[in-house]
């Protein structure tokens, strides 16, 4: 039997954003939820981060969905990393949170927002955690926090890399997604033991995308090819010129000079948005 990659946006979104109850799972083993506080319903919410005024960034998340108690969580899976990715989950988290206000509303009824985002790449080379999450915390007590926001990044290649063989669900879902893709044989037993993951695997055999389905699969895989090596070049660029001007400065001319040329060979603008952080008027003027 062949198998598909369940990181290709179209498999991730077949499965995370169409079957709640595979992605209550996910979702329960992935974020640092309280023990009384498992995910047992979810309601899926647009994807997409609509602004208020024209003067705000249009942004689209691969899944958005909220729980019995009003939480919200974002789910993103990253296959080529950016500085600008980690500043655009930040800014749509915040707007997810400030969204819920209504007239009359009291703060206190706001409720959490969590950011999933599994990330294809190393983005902290220095650390060998696969797995960080974020909080607004005192800095002096840990214990002390804000509530509201919290975010976890999950590094693929790092989690990889350490050959975890125990059976915690959090473990068997990171193996489903690293451990599957098109050069599979044979899928291990563990996976297939779990109800939701079993549930999942239906979706990763060639046989279960229609025709279209499979082109827009081969065509997401040519996306992500042309990402990686428009970024290659243009932080390369950026470095450089950053060397002279400051890297920030640099890697924002790198990112503009990305988004031109992802725009000449007909990458949509959604997914300029998501590789480079620009905004959709930025990209439209360049």
């Amino acid at each position: 039997m062949r198998y598909l990659d369940p990181k290709n946006d179209v498999i991730f979104k077949k499965i995370f954003g169409q079957h709640p109850e595979i992605l209550r799972s996910f979702l329960n083993s992935m974020l640092p939820l309280p023990g009384d506080q498992q995910i047992v319903e979810l309601e899926y919410l647009s994807p997409e981060m609509i602004p208020e005024t024209f003067l705000e960034k249009f942004t689209v998340v691969d899944v958005r969905c909220k729980d019995q108690y009003g939480r919200q969580f974002l789910v993103e899976m990253q296959m080529n990393w950016t500085t600008a990715f980690k500043q655009r989950v930040l800014f749509n988290a915040s707007k997810a949170y400030v969204t819920q206000s209504e007239k009359g509303l009291k703060f206190s009824a706001l409720k959490p927002v969590y950011a999933l985002n599994l990330i294809n790449e190393t983005y902290l080379p220095n650390s060998s955690e696969h797995y960080h999450h974020y909080a607004v915390v005192h800095l002096k007590d840990s214990n002390e926090r804000l509530e509201g926001i919290e975010f976890v990044f999950v590094e693929l290649d790092k989690f990889k890399a350490k050959n975890l063989t125990d059976k915690k669900l959090q473990v068997l879902w990171l193996r489903f997604l690293t451990e599957i893709n098109e050069q599979t044989e044979h899928i291990s037993a563990e996976l297939w033991e779990h109800p939701e993951i079993k549930q999942a695997l239906e979706f990763v055999g060639v046989a279960s995308l229609t025709k279209e389905e499979k082109l827009h699969y081969d065509k997401n895989w040519d996306r992500i090819s042309n990402e990686k090596t428009l970024l290659y070049e243009t932080k390369l660029e950026g470095l450089i010129e950053g060397e002279e001007i400051g890297i920030p400065k640099g890697e924002k001319i790198g990112m503009r000079k990305a988004a031109k040329i992802a725009k000449e060979i007909g990458i949509p603008i959604v997914d300029i948005i998501k590789m480079t952080g620009l905004s959709e008027e930025e990209i439209e003027g360049l």
